[in-house]
């Protein structure tokens, strides 16, 4: 017996020291490769977290470049340079396909969910989407053509059927979302339609009004690799670990809940 589970054992040894120095020389082989991600401003905190967590799992230097999702296409356009793109939701993603700069395959990872936020004490009131087309109100909204919140708050104020009065009192429109944050907070405008993750960090500086799912435009954030990236497989593998459990729950973390969920489904 003793005979026949010798030569047994030493080839499960073999075998296993072969997939361990497999593995080992695959991270190997990442070491001093490096990851440029295009990342929608909004979307700092999540990313900035998952870009350390894989880095120190992978060996991967992994940069990030931050900003609205119109000037990251402009610049993806413009360089041809980079691997990775997350905007904050699908439209800009979509969009970016049709310029042939991303893949069509991409996955959801998690919501940015708009809300009213107003300055704290919510002094005029304002309870809905139709209250902020009010005489008066001073409103900071994102740039349609540069972020992804400034293009659901079209959508918002179609549905309610307020677009024209919305845009008379528009007083700031930011080219980030981060702007139309500092413009609330600075008392430069008294609402702003704003994710719920960017109302929340400010929490002790606004009140917050949500809306409901059928009166809303809820953003759902992808991820895809760019058509012109060198490394296509440690790209992928990238946007995998971001849409991945251990990814979403970051973004969970930092107060995006993670897709799918039925309470955001109209």
């Amino acid at each position: 017996m003793k005979k026949f589970l010798l030569p047994i054992l030493t080839a499960l040894a073999v075998l296993v020291f072969a997939v361990f120095s497999a593995g080992c020389i695959t991270g190997e082989n990442y070491e001093g490769e490096q990851l440029l991600v295009y990342s929608g401003a909004g979307l700092k905190a999540p990313m900035a977290e998952i870009a350390s967590v894989f880095s120190e799992e992978y060996g991967v230097d992994v940069q990030l470049t931050y900003g609205g999702s119109g000037v990251l296409i402009s610049q993806m356009e413009t360089t041809k340079l980079g691997d990775i793109f997350i905007p904050g939701g699908e439209p800009d993603y979509e969009n970016a396909v049709k310029k042939g700069l991303v893949d069509e395959d991409y996955q959801l990872i998690a919501y940015h969910i708009p809300v009213i936020a107003t300055a704290k004490g919510n002094p005029l009131g304002l309870q809905t989407v139709a209250d902020l087309a009010k005489p008066g109100v001073r409103l900071a909204l994102g740039d349609e053509a540069a972020t992804a919140i400034g293009k659901a708050g079209v959508k918002i104020f179609a549905k309610a059927g307020v677009t024209d009065a919305i845009a008379a009192n528009t007083v700031l429109t930011g080219a980030t979302i981060n702007e139309v944050v500092t413009g609330l907070a600075t008392g430069n405008a008294d609402a702003a339609v704003l994710t719920m993750d960017a109302a929340n960090k400010n929490k002790d500086k606004f009140d917050i009004i949500e809306i409901p799912v059928k009166e809303n435009f809820i953003l759902v954030t992808p991820i895809g690799v760019t058509t012109f990236t060198e490394n296509p497989e440690l790209a992928q593998l990238f946007a995998d670990f971001a849409a991945s459990e251990k990814g979403k729950a970051i973004f969970e973390k930092h107060g995006f809940p993670a897709y799918p969920n039925e309470k955001y489904t109209a």
